[in-house]
């Protein structure tokens, strides 16, 4: 019989290496960083905020949902709407689509990871 593998504690968010991988596509205002990275960058790029998206969603809603019910608690669980939203849909088909998309991802990343330092206490 097989027993499924569970984890029994939570592994820290490396916040830092989220927001390196935001600045890798956008600067300090949220703008595109340029020159944009090569196609081949921008598709690992895209895996790597899917997969700290992942992350953070999970560690945003559960927090958020920790909260009294005020705005900040439901700024939160909007941007994790948006995030989630961001996940389902696929870069466009044209000239540039795929890094416009990694850079949709990053803002979304970015936001994710400022709410959860807020929730922590810790400065945005």
């Amino acid at each position: 019989m097989s027993v499924a593998w569970q984890p029994t504690a939570t592994v820290p968010v490396d916040l830092e290496k989220m927001r390196e991988t935001v600045r890798a596509l956008l600067d300090a205002d949220g703008g595109p960083v340029l020159p944009e990275p090569p196609d081949t960058h921008v598709t690992v790029l895209t895996e790597l905020l899917r997969g700290h998206l992942e992350v953070m969603v999970r560690e945003v809603e559960t927090a958020a949902g920790k909260l009294p019910d005020t705005i900040p608690r439901y700024c939160a669980l909007a941007c994790v709407g948006e995030a989630r939203g961001k996940l389902r849909v696929a870069p466009a088909a044209q000239p540039g689509g795929a890094v416009a998309y990694a850079r949709r991802l990053a803002r979304v990343l970015a936001a994710l990871c400022d709410h959860h330092e807020l929730m922590d206490g810790e400065p945005a």
